[in-house]
């Protein structure tokens, strides 16, 4: 049950203005002429300084009438709201995949023969008591397996329940050191105690299944993105969850996303990721979980495909140019 630490060299780091401009415009010439398969995000004509509507635009032709990519860019629209849905039941999204969800804000607990790896934990302790625990059982999973804890990011409404969580199971919870240190400046009374660090790249190996967890900063400056080996019946496939949707701030904090999210989406090409999952209904999940539930033996709506994954991301990215622009 010990996280197994293999460290990758890369990490999105903040991109000046010119380096933004020449990523841009290489987005453009190197995805057809690389064979790399990612989807170019730049507008075909330069936006002015000041200036987001042609990048939002672009991604709104990029989404098309895609119900999850067209949520995902409505979601990134300078100032929505994060929608308030009421809270699903408990469901199993694939074989070894669960989501347990308050509507607003979900967890995804990843199933192994040894344990559990729960992907954040709710906003609080009694959300841990009274939607992740019972949740688990209705599914026919035990929550006293939950070796870890891995939350996306230090805001409250994702690791509330952790060290419930802690306390009750013994559960290990990880997080990356700057948002241990966000946690403890923030929300030191609802903090769980400081205990496993995430290095950029790691693996964690339980029960023959591996998460790799990226850090993908920018929604905070310690945000985690997941990439996790899912299953149905006999199919094998391989998710995502991008940890921390809403942009930042400041125009360097939004520098620093756009960066994770190019970065990001290499990462997933190479991974060949086909499905794509949120911790917050911004991306037509709750939808999708509904329609599973209701059609069970139907296609999986969360599987994508790669190509419509890359679009989803090349749609993210767009937005996040916009809000860069709208900034400079």
């Amino acid at each position: 049950m010990t996280p197994v630490h293999r460290p990758e060299k890369t990490a999105g780091l903040p991109l000046s203005r010119r380096q933004l401009g020449r990523l841009a415009a290489a987005g453009v010439a190197t995805a057809a002429a690389t064979g790399t398969g990612l989807l170019a995000t730049a507008p075909p004509a330069a936006a002015d300084e000041g200036d987001g509507e042609p990048h939002f635009a672009h991604a709104r032709r990029l989404a098309g009438n895609d119900p999850v990519l067209r949520a995902i860019a409505a979601a990134l629209t300078p100032g929505a709201e994060i929608p308030r849905p009421p809270a699903p039941a408990p469901l199993k999204i694939f074989d070894n995949l669960a989501l347990l969800s308050v509507g607003w804000v979900s967890a995804m607990a990843v199933l192994t023969e040894d344990g559990i790896v729960l992907i954040d934990a709710l906003t609080s302790p009694t959300e841990a008591a009274e939607v992740i625990v019972p949740g688990l059982r209705a599914l026919g999973a035990r929550p006293e397996t939950i070796r870890y804890v891995v939350a996306t990011h230090g805001h409250g409404d994702h690791i509330g329940g952790a060290q419930y969580l802690a306390d009750r199971y013994g559960t290990r919870v990880l997080m990356t050191p700057a948002d241990w240190d966000l946690v403890a400046r923030t929300r030191p009374e609802h903090a769980p105690a400081r205990d496993l660090d995430i290095v950029d790249g790691q693996r964690l190996v339980l029960g023959g299944t591996t998460v790799s967890l990226h850090h993908t900063p920018g929604h905070t400056a310690g945000t985690v993105s997941p990439i996790i080996p899912v299953r149905a019946g006999r199919e094998s496939h391989t998710a995502m969850l991008w940890g921390g949707a809403n942009p930042p701030a400041t125009l360097a904090e939004l520098r620093t996303y756009l960066a994770s999210l190019h970065t990001f989406r290499r990462r997933m090409h190479r991974a060949g990721v086909d499905v794509e999952l949120s911790n917050h209904p911004n991306d037509h999940g709750l939808q999708r979980a509904e329609q599973l539930r209701d059609d069970p033996g139907g296609p999986n709506p969360f599987v994508l495909g790669r190509p419509r994954t890359q679009r989803y991301m090349a749609v993210m990215e767009s937005m996040l140019r916009g809000w860069v622009a709208n900034a400079s």
